[in-house]
Formats: C-alpha cells, structure tokens, sequence
C-alpha cells in the first residue's frame, strides 16, 4: 500500500522538528508546504512546495494538484498551520483580532480539510492530524480570540471524524500547552525547558498516530509537559 505524506507549515519550529523525522519513515513520498524554506529536507521521496495565503480557497485547491491522485494509495496530512495573538481582555478584543484569529486557526484548517477530504474520496483512505491547543479546553485570562478560534478547531476536527466515517478518513488533532521553541524560550526564559515537549518528539507522536489512524479518529490529544 503507497502512503502519501502532506505537512503544512513544515518550514516553522514545530514543522521542522516532525518533518525531520517524518522523513525516516515508510512513506512512498512526502510533500511538505510553506510559503518559503530555510533548510533542506533529506530524501529522494520527498517534494517541496511552495504555497502562499491558506485562508485562500484556490490557493489550496492549487496545492493539492500537486498530489498524484491514486486509487490505491493512503493519505495522511500534518497541520501546524495556526497563529497565536493574545494579551487582551475580551472588551478590549477587536472584531478584526477577532476575525485574524479565526482566519489563521480555522479557515485555513478548514480548507485543508475540504481538499484532503475530496483527495480521499478516490483512495482507500487516509487521516489528517490538526493542531490545536491545550487553551481550547482550558479558557486562559486574556486568549479569547486564541482559544475561541482553537474550540471552533476542535469543532471541525470532531465533526471531520464523524462524516469521513464513509471515506474512511479519520481526523485528530494534537493540542499542546507549550513546546520547546526558541520563540517560546526568549518569552519564557525562567522555565525548565526538560519539561517542555520537543518537536522531533510531536514527530515520532504524529507517526504513531498515523499508524493507528483506524482506531484514533475524533480525538484530540492534550500535550502538557514531558515527564523528566
């Protein structure tokens, strides 16, 4: 069985770490999206793609022409696509915050759902993994327009597991709390960085998932801190 492998926003921290290890695995080709890439990914099998504005329907849509269709064949996409925006109360949040955060967290996830969906359509299956965050669930002081954007996630990714029952298309998410980036060590450099998850960590998750797509659909995976 040929698997086909997509990851989007594969050039940011958290891409680069699961794409590094994504690329050791059994996958007959993978194809990592972003809008520019600052390092090269190892691998005969392995094709980049540029794409610009997710919030853009047919920029997607021009994306997954990309990706050979085959009946035969199993697809499975990695989101890291999101953004983070935060720091104000909900009467000092504006519509177009608002509205960002819905664009970039939802929207763009939204669509590559719609387009993996009809991708799997004419295959013998696949899963998509979106990520979340552990706010979604757990409301935090001053991420209204964060996490709001991040349940309407959740809301997609569960309804996903529902309707691809009959594509046979199953759909996850990973909602971490805090991963170990640089970004994240200069804005919280008085942490123990031991108990923060690494992303090359979140990659060998991801494959694991993958791997069980069939039994894991509809859950979205809270990612705290790692035990040391």
């Amino acid at each position: 069985m040929k698997k086909y492998l997509l990851i989007f926003g594969a050039n940011g921290e958290l891409g680069k770490g699961v794409t590094s290890v994504l690329t050791t695995k059994d996958f007959e080709k993978i194809y990592p999206f972003d809008f520019k890439f600052d390092n090269d990914f190892n691998g005969d099998n392995v094709h980049k793609v540029i794409i610009s504005d997710l919030t853009v329907e047919s920029n997607v849509q021009n994306a997954f022409n990309e990706i050979p269709v085959e009946t035969d064949a199993q697809y499975f996409l990695f989101s890291t696509v999101g953004g983070f925006w935060g720091g104000k109360k909900i009467w000092e949040t504006s519509i177009e915050d608002l509205m960002n955060m819905i664009k970039m967290n939802l929207i763009t996830n939204f669509n590559l759902a719609k387009y993996l969906s009809t991708l799997v359509q004419n295959s013998t299956g696949g899963a998509i993994i979106f990520t979340s965050a552990y706010t979604a669930n757990h409301p935090e002081e001053n991420k209204f327009a964060y996490g709001m954007s991040k349940a309407a996630l959740s809301y997609l990714v569960k309804t996903l597991a529902i309707e691809g029952e009959s594509i046979k298309l199953s759909s996850m998410a990973i909602a971490p709390y805090i991963l170990d980036t640089k970004a994240n060590r200069k804005w919280m450099n008085n942490s123990n960085f031991e108990k923060w998850i690494k992303p090359e960590e979140v990659g060998e998750l991801i494959y694991d998932l993958f791997k069980n797509f069939r039994i894991n659909s509809g859950n979205i995976l809270e990612l705290k801190l790692r035990l040391i």
